[in-house]
């Protein structure tokens, strides 16, 4: 589908992603012209370093220079580089380049002063205000490793972290603001860190006006006191030396195990890619604004809330609020016409929000919205009635594309800056420069057009996304590159029309999709496990109009029980709630005499979630007893959540 009145011109895309397959060392040497180095790369990929190589080798350059210090010695100082704006607490903030080169300067002395050094972790546990932003950038400016912690998280989600990463120091701040609620943050790192085995030697907390946090004595610091000691004594910290190949940050993604898995971003690819993908694919030019409505803690806000636009010199938008509720619906199109608003990037679930609150957009109407030329959709499977319901009254281009935390930017999507194909709705584009996707059968073979299949990335991924996962080389290999030899397992099923437009259809394994928020459910199963009256619990994804999907735990109580079911339903919900915080979503929990399993003592989660989503579902052939189905599909119906029955 194309936009009305928006005929497509002739696209570079053909000839750029053909050379980008075809010789992609050449293609990605001339996309790091835009970047500067202090040592140009001795290759440009080396097959026999890593996991399944490396790029740019023997490249030194970093990402703090690049990102700010260039563009104030280009002389644009005075250009904001970060519009910050929180309508929760009513505040405003514009830092232009050169305030941000003084912030991540002073507090890069900070983080030295605090025996912070090349290589070392600092976890940064912050909500979306500008100090969270400077603290990433201190880090890179002083070749630090930054692992972001999403400040929706409960402590044991952020203690398993501070265990994983081993901080030197964690930044924070004395609370996060909802639109109904302060949520104190430091009493959630206190709580993670007696939980923690490896314990940094200080915390950094920024006291924010809505919450004075306590500080304990030796262990942790006034932000801004530190800042004002550093400007005083003149402590200011210079860019570091780093290899294309250092880590520039890990980013925790829920794994199957319980374990977390620290996705690996290195610097120098990362660096290349996101440049290249500011102007050939959102097709935004240095000096306009861009707004990723997303947050720092997810791998959005790191690409293009942080590093992707202020590596292009542009604009980058910092909304600490909602779409809507802070104050209307209409608060995405304020924020367009206030700040001339280029690119708009969100998920699908925060336009859907909007939708139900203003069906016929009426508050568009009372905001200037020319500035904007695309939205863009991602985080999951955008519905094509939303897609619509936008196209219809933005009368911009709506692109889907579709990437993942381990791939750091888009694998696929519509190149806007190359010149914009055909909009499919429903379709997520095609591969960007690099990626070589195929739709793999069950025997691993790639299928035809319209096949339903397995999504896999031929090796070698191109720059920025994962080399490895944070100290385990093995695992990576598992759980991404073994199912399917010479293949990047994707663990999403779709399939490629005969135009070569990718359709994204939904998850192989059990990492559900919350509102963009990828969660497993192997790890709410632990937590609804821990509850003393549960035997057996099983926790699926199942569809949701606004979120896309949601969970549901089912449990089995244990023999002897005689507390009544909903109460212990309610503590089950709360339980969740605490472990790994609201961001689950987790609201719905049922208890059942018996959960549906194959004779070999499998639970048929595939089986259930065909019945929880209303959709025609068969017998699977190694069912161990056919009538728990039935069960399962009766506890449904009478919650409301199930009209479905056997094909």
């Amino acid at each position: 589908m194309t936009t009305p009145d928006r005929p497509v011109a002739t696209s570079r895309y053909p000839a750029i992603y053909d050379r980008s397959i075809q010789d992609p060392e050449g293609f990605w040497r001339e996309a790091a012209r835009a970047i500067d180095w202090i040592a140009e790369p001795r290759e440009i990929f080396d097959s026999s370093l890593g996991v399944y190589g490396r790029w740019f080798v023997g490249g030194l350059t970093n990402m703090c220079h690049n990102a700010v210090d260039r563009h104030v010695d280009a002389g644009r100082g005075q250009q904001p580089a970060i519009y910050y704006d929180s309508p929760v607490t009513g505040t405003k903030r514009t830092v232009t380049y050169s305030e941000l080169l003084t912030e991540v300067r002073l507090l890069g002395g900070v983080l030295r002063d605090l025996g912070v050094e090349k290589g070392d972790r600092v976890v940064i546990y912050m909500p979306m205000i500008p100090e969270a932003l400077f603290a990433m950038l201190a880090c890179a400016r002083i070749g630090a490793v930054h692992s972001v912690v999403f400040g929706g998280f409960a402590a044991a989600e952020l203690a398993s972290r501070i265990d994983d990463a081993r901080p030197k120091v964690v930044l924070s701040a004395s609370c996060g603001i909802e639109p109904n609620r302060t949520v104190a943050y430091k009493p959630l790192l206190d709580l993670a860190l007696t939980m923690t085995k490896n314990t940094p030697t200080a915390c950094v907390v920024l006291q924010r006006p809505q919450a004075e946090a306590s500080l304990k004595e030796g262990r942790d610091h006034d932000w801004n006191a530190l800042r004002e000691k550093a400007a005083t004594g003149g402590r200011w910290a210079e860019c570091a030396t780093v290899s294309a190949t250092d880590p520039l940050y890990v980013l925790y993604t829920s794994g199957t195990t319980g374990k977390p898995k620290g996705v690996v971003r290195d610097t120098g690819g990362y660096m290349v890619a996101l440049r290249w993908s500011m102007e050939g694919l959102y097709g935004v030019k240095p000096g306009e604004v861009f707004w990723s409505a997303s947050d720092i803690g997810w791998v959005v806000g790191h690409s293009y809330i942080v590093y992707a636009p202020l590596l292009t010199g542009c604009t980058t938008v910092l909304y600490e609020g909602k779409p809507v509720g802070t104050p209307d619906a209409g608060v995405f199109w304020r924020v367009i016409e206030e700040y001339k608003v280029s690119a708009l990037f969100t998920a699908p679930t925060a336009l859907r929000a909007i939708k139900k609150e203003d069906p016929e957009g009426k508050l568009m109407a009372d905001y200037d919205r020319s500035s904007l030329r695309t939205l863009f959709l991602a985080g999951e499977r955008a519905d094509p009635d939303t897609v619509e319901w936008a196209q219809d009254r933005l009368s911009v281009p709506v692109v889907d594309h579709w990437w993942q935390t381990e791939t750091g930017w888009a694998i696929a999507g519509n190149p806007i800056g190359l010149g914009a194909l055909d909009i499919k709705v429903g379709s997520t584009g095609v591969p960007m420069p690099g990626y070589t996707i195929d739709i793999l059968d069950e025997g691993g073979h790639p299928a035809g057009p319209n096949k339903m299949g397995a999504i896999a990335i031929k090796l070698p991924l191109p720059p920025g996304c994962l080399p490895t996962l944070w100290r385990q080389d093995e695992r990576f290999r598992e759980s991404y590159l073994t199912e399917y030899p010479g293949y990047y397992k994707t663990a999403d099923a779709g399939f490629c029309d005969p135009d070569g437009q990718l359709y994204i259809m939904g998850r192989t394994d059990d990492i559900i999709n919350v509102a963009g928020h990828r969660l497993s459910t192997g790890g709410m199963e632990e937590v609804l496990a821990s509850h003393q009256d549960v035997a057996e619990c099983a926790v699926i994804g199942i569809h949701d109009a606004l979120k896309g999907e949601v969970p549901c735990g089912f449990v089995v109580l244990k023999a002897g029980v005689t507390r009544a079911p909903n109460e212990i339903e309610n503590e089950i919900i709360a339980l969740v709630r605490e472990r790994i915080g609201p961001v689950a979503a987790f609201r719905i929990a049922i208890a059942v005499h018996r959960l549906p399993k194959t004779r070999s003592g499998k639970i048929l989660r595939g089986t259930m979630k065909k019945i929880a989503d209303s959709e025609p579902w068969n017998m699977p052939a190694t069912i161990d007893d056919p009538s728990s189905l039935d069960e399962i599909a009766a506890v449904l119906s009478a919650r409301g959540l199930s009209k479905a029955s056997a094909a």
